[in-house]
């Protein structure tokens, strides 16, 4: 294949860690060899890209090379023909951060710190892309995504959002949930500002995001009433509910007394008939809220 490459763009190359100069104006491909190939872009046309695209995998400089594992499990998800059962279930953990704000390698080598044995990662880009993560009954506690985004927050000031995906236990059917994973992700980041999210976090706002938009703004006039204009007031019933409807949690995450929040959890109530201790209720004023959300 190389061959036929060369004979028909004089620019293709080999790309090499020793090359001198390695110009922004090539267009990089992984081969199924793991290789990785470039072609000047002036000699690329938009039909020359899709068919290269078609049987190669595009590629990004700033991005690690795969590993073998990797390959691996690209393969696995790209052609979900593999039957067979895992030694170890595993799961899928998306995560990004802001374009330029670190390099793919760098975050590498600070996530594997955090795991016993070699991570793989498969990149979407320069900034996402998805964590494999397998089980290791050996670790007393599972790895906390909330310490490693916290840890790349105050050392390199990076924000970091990550999405935990459920353990699988087979390697059938890889391609949706690979997709579902990244769909579900760019759905929660809409609607929170939390650093971390779980696939059971996630059916909420799918559901909300999913709902007819007159719908939704029906909830959201029925259940929030005047409220809904307030976002200060919202604040305080969506940090409750967060808060699994603890009033001393609450009113210490909102540094608010705990007598001032009483006071708006009561008023909710005179002025919808809603009652935010009630676990049922809460649920529909968050959903009232996410759908409120939607419309701003």
């Amino acid at each position: 294949m190389q061959h036929m490459l060369k004979k028909v763009f004089s620019t293709f190359l080999i790309y090499d860690k020793n090359l001198s100069i390695v110009s922004n104006d090539y267009k990089w491909f992984l081969t199924t060899t793991n290789e990785v190939i470039g072609i000047h872009k002036s000699e690329l046309s938009k039909k020359d890209t899709a068919i290269l695209s078609a049987f190669l995998t595009p590629y990004h400089l700033t991005i690690p090379k795969p590993t073998k594992q990797e390959v691996i499990w690209k393969e696995r998800i790209q052609t979900s023909s593999d039957s067979g059962t895992p030694d170890k279930a595993f799961r899928f953990i998306y995560f990004s951060y802001k374009k330029n704000q670190m390099e793919a390698t760098m975050f590498k080598t600070i996530i594997q710190e955090f795991f016993s044995g070699p991570v793989a990662i498969l990149w979407e880009n320069e900034h996402e892309g998805i964590i494999i993560e397998q089980q290791d009954e050996h670790l007393e506690e599972n790895i906390s995504y909330e310490q490693i985004s916290e840890t790349l927050m105050s050392d390199l000031y990076v924000s970091t959002k990550f999405f935990i995906g459920p353990y699988l236990n087979q390697f059938s059917g890889l391609n949706k949930v690979h997709s579902s994973i990244l769909q579900s992700a760019q759905t929660a980041f809409t609607y929170t500002d939390k650093s971390v999210v779980t696939y059971v976090d996630a059916v909420p706002l799918d559901l909300v995001k999913n709902m007819e938009p007159e719908y939704r703004e029906q909830v959201s006039s029925i259940i929030l009433k005047d409220f809904r204009y307030d976002e200060d007031f919202l604040q305080t019933i969506r940090t409750f509910i967060q808060c699994n409807l603890n009033i001393s949690v609450t009113a210490k995450k909102l540094y608010m007394h705990r007598n001032s929040l009483q006071y708006r959890i009561d008023k909710f109530h005179e002025k919808t008939g809603i009652d935010l201790k009630a676990f049922d209720q809460a649920v529909t004023v968050y959903l009232a809220l996410l759908s409120n959300m939607h419309r701003t």
